[in-house]
């Protein structure tokens, strides 16, 4: 029996700065948000705001198997100010991907257990967030990573489908406007690869070409973090290959056993990293929510 439990971290130091020092080797992270066994952080995106940091993160717990979006605030000295829950869905929401835009914040969480893709921006930062009606994306995008390049909004994602396909499938989408419509690249899946298919982080512009995180899942899920360059894309091209893998180094003992996001917020760098427990807690608690379902429909 494992039990795989998510440690999130800061690292002082811009993405860029990570990528091209090609390894996690000497960036100690500051560690937040690690609850106990049973609950933890992941998936870490950020941004700053009025010289505070503020990151957003799927808040886990193994008792009910659904993910809730958690907003940490650091102030410029990373100390902690305040923690809260910004995000809450009948389905599992994760990877809540949060930037600005035309003088607004906007958050685009994973939830494909809700059947499509969704889209929020914030009525007050940080804390209240609504959804936006009129967004309306192709499929139920899974870990979907956007970005501004070259007069068009790209979106990369891994599609709904079977287990291995949502870990080795590396889809793109392309709009005029975050909003849409959007489309789906004709050349989809631009990637398929266990080792590099699935997004893990923010995508960053390297001269013409795109630099996207995306997770090593041969060994294990989220086992690390292997960068795909995205070359000539365009609406109907583009080829990728990979550059660079990250996996975390001794020093990030004991969340030594994964690594899977990866993405930047300004001078910082937000990290999450892995250890694999064999504790039997977690069956235990699975084991008793099948008792009451199996109760439950057994006594209406």
């Amino acid at each position: 029996m494992r039990t795989d439990q998510w440690q999130t971290g800061i690292l002082r130091a811009s993405m860029a700065s990570i990528l091209q020092a090609g390894t996690l080797e000497g960036f100690s992270p500051h560690w937040i948000g690690n609850d106990h066994g049973l609950r933890f952080l992941a998936d870490p995106f950020g941004l700053w705001h009025e010289q505070n940091l503020y990151v957003f993160a799927e808040a886990y717990d193994y008792r009910t198997k659904c993910g809730k979006i958690d907003m940490l605030q650091f102030d410029a000295s990373f100390r902690f100010v305040r923690r809260a829950r910004v995000l809450a869905e009948p389905w599992h929401l994760s990877y809540p991907v949060v930037f600005q835009h035309d003088g607004a914040f906007w958050m685009l969480p994973e939830a494909h257990r809700s059947g499509t893709l969704s889209l929020y921006r914030a009525a007050h930062f940080p804390d209240r967030w609504e959804k936006i009606d009129h967004f309306s994306f192709p499929v139920a995008a899974i870990d979907a990573s956007p970005i501004f390049f070259k007069g068009l909004w790209w979106m990369f994602f891994s599609p709904p489908g079977s287990a291995r396909e949502k870990k080795s499938m590396l889809c793109a989408a392309f709009s005029e406007h975050l909003t849409g419509p959007w489309r789906l690249h004709p050349a989809n899946p631009i990637r398929e690869n266990l080792a590099s298919g699935r997004p893990g982080g923010t995508p960053l512009i390297d001269g013409d070409d795109i630099l996207l995180p995306t997770q090593d899942c041969t060994k294990t899920y989220g086992g690390a973090i292997s960068i795909v360059r995205i070359s000539g894309l365009s609406p109907t091209s583009c080829t990728t290959s990979v550059t660079t893998r990250l996996v975390a180094p001794p020093a990030f003992r004991p969340w030594t056993d994964g690594l899977h996001t990866l993405s930047a917020a300004g001078d910082v760098t937000l990290i999450d990293a892995k250890r694999i427990s064999h504790s039997p807690l977690r069956h235990l608690h699975d084991v008793k929510r099948w008792l009451q379902k199996t109760a439950t429909r057994t006594n209406p």
